[in-house]
This record gives C-alpha cells, structure tokens and sequence, in this order.
C-alpha cells in the first residue's frame, strides 16, 4: 500500500536550513533576538514603576496624559517583545 497523495502539500517547505533561499538575513536576527528580548524583558518590569509618579500627579495635564499614554504603549510593546525571554 502507498502512502503517495495524488494532490502535492506544497505547504509544507523544506526542512533543511540551508535550502531556504530568503534566509540571508537569519544570523543577524537570531543574533539580535536575545539581546532584544533580554532588553525589553527588564524594561517591561521596570515601566510601571515610572507610571506612578504620572498617576500620583493626575491626568488633567494634557502633557501628563500622552506621556502616560505613551508609556502604556511603550510597555506593552516591549511585553510582546519580551515575553520569550529565558525560554527555551
């Protein structure tokens, strides 16, 4: 019995690393990857804490509002980024 599907499954790619013709640019991301990750780790911990000093002085300034806002953006980002960090 064959286990030969009439239809090809070209979705499945090559498996080798070195038949990827687009992966030119690999060793430089997998070199960034870590450091990324590692940075934006430690700044997710540490934004929140400068969230406060915003939130004690209060929103009404238009100024303080988009810093905070800002923040709230920058954090969330760099959660995303982070969130893979010391994973194997």
């Amino acid at each position: 019995m064959s286990n030969h599907s009439p239809l090809p499954n070209e979705s499945i790619g090559p498996s080798s690393p070195d038949a990827d013709p687009q992966g030119e640019g690999r060793p430089l991301r997998r070199s960034l990857k870590g450091p990324a990750q590692f940075l934006s780790f430690w700044v997710a911990i540490a934004l929140p804490f400068v969230h406060v000093p915003l939130l004690s002085r209060g929103l009404g300034d238009p100024r303080v509002t988009l810093a905070f806002f800002t923040l709230l953006v920058l954090n969330v980002l760099a959660l995303y980024v982070g969130h893979g960090y010391n994973r194997e």
